[in-house]
């Protein structure tokens, strides 16, 4: 007993991993709430977009603010709210084909990000940190901004779960009751950006996609109710921060990584032993 309680114990015993603690449970929180809504719309190659798309601001504000880190934060979402808004716009009016036109701004901004990169030889190192995640470099007032930005996703989707529940379950109801579906749909671009920005540190650019859709799809296993749904994901997204950070600790292994792990092994899990959805119960129904 002795000996785990000093397993548990042992990385609290320095600042940065407890800012890391905080920062992996508040970003696995938020990434799983606004996630739950992108697993129901199918929305997740748009959110990979999204968080590659927001390469080239990262780098322009290492650029602009001679190699300063503070400015990157909103620098990059300045560039990932505009880039939300574009994806909308085309998605909306372009002539082809919603999931093309992402894929078009997504490979060009993120092959803009790599160039102003590869310019910039002495800030390289330092960059890479927002592809693979850097989250044992979290500073207070990182942990600050992840607060206050994090809390203010939260607070929009609680105030608007109702509409929100309605558009992605019904679509005709939210026009029967003049539900603003294309304000809505604007404003979840938005917040599925902030929540990209105030993640970048913690798993990166590369591995953000995972911590939105594989908490929620975890979720989606287990429950068939929205609210149930997002409160396990969050769970789960908090679950899987702490343990990949312990992970990364004991292992030596990269922090993003370990978290991203951590969560997809969970997946794993569930999918196979989830009871009604999960591949062990499928196959006990079809063989009765």
């Amino acid at each position: 007993m002795l000996a785990l309680l000093e397993w548990v114990l042992a990385p609290l015993r320095y600042p940065f991993m407890v800012r890391g603690l905080l920062a992996a449970v508040m970003v696995g929180v938020v990434c799983a709430t606004v996630g739950s809504y992108m697993v129901l719309r199918g929305m997740a190659f748009l959110g990979d977009a999204l968080a590659h798309a927001i390469l080239p601001g990262v780098a322009l504000g290492y650029l602009v603010s001679g190699g300063a880190r503070d400015p990157v934060f909103w620098w990059a979402m300045g560039t990932g709210v505009l880039t939300a808004l574009g994806i909308g716009a085309v998605g909306r009016g372009a002539q082809v084909k919603e999931d093309t036109a992402i894929g078009i701004i997504f490979s060009g901004m993120f092959a803009l990000g790599i160039a102003i990169i590869s310019t910039m030889r002495s800030y390289a190192v330092d960059l890479a940190h927002f592809l693979f995640g850097n989250v044992l470099g979290v500073s207070r007032g990182d942990l600050w901004l992840t607060a206050a930005f994090g809390g203010l996703v939260l607070l929009t989707v609680f105030a608007l779960y109702k509409e929100f529940l309605v558009l992605s379950f019904d679509p005709v109801l939210a026009a029967t009751l003049r539900i603003p579906a294309e304000f809505l749909r604007y404003l979840l671009l938005v917040l599925i950006a902030l929540t990209i920005v105030v993640s970048l540190q913690t798993v990166g650019v590369a591995l953000m996609v995972a911590m939105l859709i594989t908490p929620a799809a975890t979720a989606y296993l287990l429950t068939q109710r929205l609210a149930t749904m997002m409160l396990l994901a969050a769970g789960l997204g908090a679950l899987s921060g702490i343990a990949g950070l312990y992970l990364s600790y004991y292992v030596s292994v990269a922090s993003g990584a370990a978290i991203v792990l951590v969560a997809t092994a969970i997946f794993l899990l569930t999918l196979f032993v989830a009871p009604g959805r999960g591949l062990i119960s499928s196959w006990i129904h079809l063989n009765r």
